[in-house]
């Protein structure tokens, strides 16, 4: 099994004058579920950006190593699976033109047997030729979590991630993060009290603002 850490060093974030949090500092290796609590507007989804690398923290860093060896900014998509309320599916497509169309963006191959488990896991399977915008908010965001877990990523993280699903997807996605975290990263970005106890541990944005 390949052995993942992350590490935050200081991290920093402001929009201008306004600080966001400041001075975060974790470090988490392989076999964690990690919760980010917080009221709305604290900094959740912004400190998720930053450890994916979609935005840069105002100073400090994040440091991501596998096997021992700091990870290329560049090359970070291939080992991080992102669910989140701003990634984008294509209505227009089906669920397994998206799917394909998303292997192609991070130039891995397909892999049909992992994709079409997924698809039964979150529920899905039946309807995988079926275009995305007849999908319900619910389906979309299962379908979320196939993009994610298809190229079977060391670092899963999940930005309010039962947001639209009912009981029964709930427990997949629970069931889901208890697997995955018994040997990969998970951090889940929440307020929902249930998401966060799966975490075996976790930071509260509101003491990171002072």
């Amino acid at each position: 099994m390949s052995e993942y850490s992350l590490f935050a060093d200081s991290v920093n974030k402001t929009f201008g004058r306004r600080l966001i949090f400041k001075d975060i500092r974790f470090k988490l290796d392989s076999s964690t579920i990690f919760g980010i609590s917080g009221p709305n507007g604290s900094g959740k989804s912004t400190l998720v950006k930053i450890i994916a690398n979609i935005i840069s923290p105002s100073s400090g860093k994040l440091i991501h190593n596998l096997n021992g060896s700091e990870i290329k900014p560049e090359r970070l998509h291939n080992h991080i699976g992102l669910v989140s309320p701003y990634l984008v599916l294509y209505d227009e497509f089906t669920a397994y033109e998206n799917l394909n169309y998303f292997s192609e963006i991070r130039g891995i191959s397909f892999n049909n047997e992992r994709v079409d488990n997924l698809l039964n896991k979150f529920l899905l399977f039946n309807r995988r030729d079926d275009l995305v915008k007849t999908y319900s908010s619910g389906m979309k965001q299962r379908l979320k979590f196939i993009f994610a877990l298809m190229h079977s990523p060391q670092l899963i993280i999940l930005d309010e991630p039962t947001s639209n699903l009912d009981d029964e997807g709930k427990e997949v996605v629970y069931e889901l993060i208890k697997e995955e975290g018994s040997r990969n990263i998970v951090i889940i970005a929440s307020n929902e009290k249930t998401d966060l106890l799966l975490c075996n541990e976790r930071i509260n944005l509101d003491e990171y603002k002072n």
